[in-house]
């Protein structure tokens, strides 16, 4: 497809049918100069109510699940009424697959995550029966697509990762010849096999980047909330701004600690083909938005934005003895995947800290017990240190390369607000300057920051 744009839409803007109205007038705007492909997201707290649902049948509680059940009906139906399209018999279909599976979580007294994955998809395809629909009757040809038919993944359910080269197969196969606008399911895939995946909690960002890298696509934009990417996040600092560019690789790093805008993985799909992505508000279309392009123009020196996250915790590993453990610690998590956010050690000592999700605290304790059980049984590892009182804080910019000075102004202004740095860490290519601080010293840290870097 010549002149492709892929666009996304996140779960605020299909969130009613106020909201889907608007996202089909911006489809119908593109379509009419160019091919597009459309991914939606559930409606906006569709996916907390399924997984909600899936753990009330997990624990037998039958009149919470006929409660969630009827509540996901209703929203739908309400959403078709106010969309003027007739669609009832397609939304009890989906909603009677969504009650068998959860039947069978019932009967099992379980949630095996490949039956999870199979339930919370259900979210995307009713707000793209919905969506594909209204357009239909607007005399668009569009069709709802489930991304299960396009998107190839490995088996890592609940967090796959995309099979690229069958997945380009697949979708020159079934898009390619398509006549109109195929409106196509977020966050979901399947393996080769058939299984049904997903790509992790927001990731139609991710399925969006796979087409547009799969079909060659000229341009991605996400719609979401938001104005753009800003220089920090404006309920902490009220004079944020909007970033009019970033790079990839500081877009991405953003996403990677904290930053709501995009899925942490959406942009590297999209590197090797230089696809620009464009981060939109589709409650504000007529906003610029921000551009994530490959490289910015010379002359945008120094830190360019400050994010922060509070729900994580700092694990420590002291060995003694001089016993080596870093390499195996490290492999355990990757073999449970499980995200390190930054990781600071000690030459002498060869003791080291490491930051990850609160969620994941419970994987990585096992998996670490797991891996060093002799090491720790016999004292040549101290116990496992756990802190959960902490934050992260993440400056970033393309601009901090060889910048001297800016390291010692982020750390002095933190200092004068009297907040304790516990823990620093600074990639290679001096894009990031990760900072560990107290959790109730965090937000006056980033402010602090934001200040200093003039941003």
């Amino acid at each position: 497809m010549s002149n492709l744009l892929v666009m996304k839409f996140g779960g605020t803007s299909v969130g009613s049918a106020e909201r889907m109205r608007v996202a089909c007038d911006l489809i119908a705007q593109a379509a009419a100069q160019r091919p597009v492909v459309a991914v939606v997201s559930a409606m906006s707290k569709i996916t907390d109510l399924l997984l909600d649902t899936t753990r009330h049948a997990e624990a037998g509680d039958r009149n919470g699940v006929e409660t969630n059940l009827k509540a996901l009906e209703t929203r739908h139906k309400e959403a078709a009424a106010g969309l003027g399209v007739s669609v009832a018999p397609q939304i009890d279909e989906l909603v009677g697959e969504f009650r068998r599976i959860v039947e069978g979580i019932q009967m099992l007294g379980h949630r095996p995550p490949r039956t999870v994955d199979e339930a919370v998809a259900i979210g995307e395809r009713l707000s793209a029966l919905l969506i594909s629909a209204h357009l239909q009757s607007r005399g668009l040809a569009a069709e709802a697509v489930n991304a299960a038919e396009l998107i190839v993944t490995d088996a890592v359910f609940n967090n796959a990762s995309p099979l690229m080269e069958a997945t380009e197969a697949k979708v020159k196969l079934r898009l390619s010849p398509f006549v109109g606008t195929p409106i196509v399911t977020g966050f979901n895939g399947a393996t080769a096999d058939g299984r049904p995946t997903t790509l992790g909690r927001g990731g139609s960002d991710y399925s969006a980047s796979i087409l547009a890298a799969a079909l060659g696509a000229s341009e991605l934009w996400i719609w979401s909330d938001v104005d753009g990417i800003l220089t920090a996040d404006p309920r902490l600092v009220k004079d944020a701004q909007i970033l009019s560019e970033v790079t990839y690789s500081e877009a991405a790093e953003l996403a990677y600690a904290g930053a709501k805008v995009l899925h942490p993985r959406t942009l590297a799909p999209l590197v090797e083909k230089a696809i620009p992505v464009v981060c939109k508000n589709s409650f504000a279309p007529e906003k610029p938005g921000t551009r994530i392009v490959p490289t910015l123009a010379a002359g945008n020196t120094g830190a360019r934005a400050v994010t922060s996250m509070g729900n994580v915790a700092l694990v420590s590993i002291e060995p003694v003895k001089g016993v080596r453990v870093m390499a195996r610690v490290l492999d355990a998590l990757d073999g449970a995947n499980v995200e390190v956010l930054a990781l600071s050690s000690s030459s002498y000592r060869q003791s080291f800290c490491f930051l990850v999700r609160i969620e994941e605290l419970d994987t990585v304790t096992q998996a670490i017990e797991a891996a060093l059980v002799l090491e720790l049984a016999h004292g040549y590892v101290l116990p496992i240190e756990v802190d959960r009182n902490v934050g992260l804080l993440a400056v970033v910019g393309e601009g901090m390369r060889g910048f001297s000075g800016i390291a010692g102004r982020i750390f002095t202004a933190i200092s004068r607000e009297n907040v304790n740095i516990i823990a620093i860490a600074q990639g290679s290519s001096e894009l990031t300057i990760s900072i560990v601080v107290r959790r109730d010293g965090l937000e006056k840290a980033v402010r602090a920051v934001h200040a200093e870097c003039h941003l």
